[in-house]
């Protein structure tokens, strides 16, 4: 899910409980657009060449590599995420509430993976400490619209461990966990 997510606008739409991506041609912007055909409950959403943007929101598990070379956008996952979850990813974010598996963040370049959990992470990434971030209360305020338990405000926080890496690559991601 979201692999290679660039260049191109992929739209997803709920048919049945089953999401089904297309690609679109002569779309030049990198973004994911999720349509409801059967919930009309997302809210508004900031538009960009002439399509909504919204996240991406995962109300299970998802395997390995989701993510996996992702370039932007948001991907809400309310369950766990498979091993090398946001691997080689260049920006972005993606939020796992659930457990994520072995080598989260894998050769990130940039981006944010945003946690619930913590996880044991390599050897290549650093802890920068506890921090009390600003941003967070705006990010989780953002997913207010949604049917989702990202909406819920007793999920929200705004302390959080951080770690930056993929020290192997550019180093500039970030892994934010829950303290």
């Amino acid at each position: 899910m979201g692999a290679y997510l660039s260049g191109f606008c992929t739209s997803a739409a709920n048919d049945n409980e089953q999401i089904i991506f297309k690609k679109q041609k002569n779309v030049t912007a990198g973004f994911l657009v999720y349509i409801s055909t059967t919930d009309q409950s997302y809210g508004r959403a900031r538009q960009q060449n002439g399509y909504e943007r919204r996240p991406v929101l995962v109300k299970g598990n998802v395997g390995e590599r989701a993510g996996d070379h992702m370039r932007c956008g948001t991907i809400l996952i309310e369950g766990n995420a498979g091993d090398y979850c946001g691997s080689r990813m260049t920006a972005g974010t993606i939020a796992v509430m659930g457990q994520t598996g072995r080598y989260a963040g894998y050769a990130m370049r940039r981006g944010t993976l945003l946690l619930w959990n913590p996880l044991q992470l390599s050897a290549t990434f650093n802890d920068c400490g506890a921090h009390t971030l600003g941003f967070l209360p705006m990010l989780f305020a953002s997913f207010k619209s949604l049917n989702s338990r990202f909406a819920d405000a007793a999920v929200s926080f705004n302390r959080v461990r951080r770690y930056a890496g993929d020290m192997a690559e550019m180093g500039r991601g970030e892994v934010l966990v829950k303290l």
